[in-house]
């Protein structure tokens, strides 16, 4: 077993993250809004959730913002989508957050049931706009990272 001296102990953060992530979750597509909604019933601290409309986010609660300010507000934006499905907001989206320095993650959500045509055709609209891209067999992979993050 490895023991740390005192001299290399004194670099280790000593304290928890005091600042928590916003976290932005937004729905690309008719397949992901089902997913985004049971999420968001969980009811997480520090994410928020959205259904994508062109250059606008349409909050679950009613109201309506521009991508540009939401991700002004945010650390990290979850994308989701389905196979197959029209991811194409993927792109303001992620030149919003290019732009801003803010992280993104994709989620291709349904990829156990659909074809391999339908899944790359999400992964190459997602792609160049996500840092990671997940294609989750399980749903519950997002409430599993979301929790990772403590959201």
């Amino acid at each position: 077993m490895l023991r740390s001296s005192a001299a290399e102990a004194r670099f280790r953060v000593q304290a928890p993250n005091s600042t928590p992530r916003a976290i932005t979750v937004v729905a690309l597509d008719a397949a992901a809004q089902q997913i985004v909604r049971r999420l968001a019933a969980a009811g997480w601290n520090h994410a928020t959730f959205f259904i994508a409309a062109d250059d606008t986010l349409a909050g679950l609660d009613g109201r309506t913002t521009t991508v540009a300010d939401q991700v002004r507000a945010t650390d990290l934006v979850v994308l989701v989508a389905g196979p197959g499905g029209n991811a194409g907001a993927a792109s303001v989206i992620g030149q919003a957050c290019s732009l801003r320095r803010v992280m993104t993650t994709g989620f291709v959500v349904g990829a156990a049931a659909a074809s391999q045509t339908a899944v790359s055709k999400t992964l190459a609209q997602l792609r160049p706009w996500s840092l990671m891209v997940v294609i989750a067999d399980s749903d519950e992979y997002i409430d599993d990272m979301l929790t990772a993050l403590r959201a």
